[in-house]
């Protein structure tokens, strides 16, 4: 797909699918801004014994230089070592309490959106496997997903566990979230770089 001139969007599973997405992307996309939204960093070195699980994808993606710069939004769970994990790669972290964040969402060159669904408060988006209390509303996910500026070259959106979803309400959210994003990707604005 990157072949061609595709722009894909892919769809998990849980946060591990990125690096391996990313992997791919860097050798067509050098210089890459990730656009990280979620509740969690992602930046454990190893989880549970696995430095492959979704606990640890974003930093495995900047150890291996897949991405220039890393931009995560909405976490509300940055615990010591992944706040010196933070500081190792030169991540600038937004947590919840420092929202919004449109300012920081402008980039030169391509950009790489990560939609997990946790980032979004239980009430909004329950059909999640780990639900963080305290997260974004609809309306600021899609406002924080409209200030994006740079050249958006892919996204994923991952996370979303209809077990445990309530009447199919994550399932609409993810839908809209998906739609916004695409729509995005279509702004004549962010087709180019600027």
């Amino acid at each position: 797909m990157l072949e061609r001139p595709a722009r894909p969007v892919l769809l998990g599973g849980d946060h591990s699918i990125t690096f391996p997405i990313l992997k791919a992307f860097s050798k067509k996309h050098r210089e890459l801004t990730i656009f990280h939204f979620d509740a969690h960093p992602d930046l454990y070195d190893e989880f549970e014994g696995n430095r492959f699980s979704h606990a640890c994808p974003f930093a495995r993606i900047m150890e291996a230089g897949l991405a220039k710069r890393l931009v995560q939004v909405g976490i509300r769970t940055l615990n010591g070592h992944q706040r010196q994990q933070a500081e190792r790669f030169g991540v600038e972290v937004m947590e919840m309490k420092t929202l919004p964040a449109n300012a920081t969402l402008k980039a030169k060159g391509p950009v790489y959106i990560s939609f997990d669904m946790d980032v979004l408060d239980p009430a909004f988006a329950p059909g999640v496997s780990h639900r963080e209390p305290g997260g974004m509303s609809v309306r600021e996910a899609i406002a924080h997903l409209h200030a994006i500026e740079g050249q958006i070259v892919g996204a994923d959106l991952v996370e979303y566990n209809p077990v445990q979803d309530v009447a199919g309400i994550t399932a609409t959210v993810a839908a809209k979230i998906l739609k916004e994003i695409l729509g995005k990707m279509l702004t004549p604005d962010t087709c180019t770089s600027k």
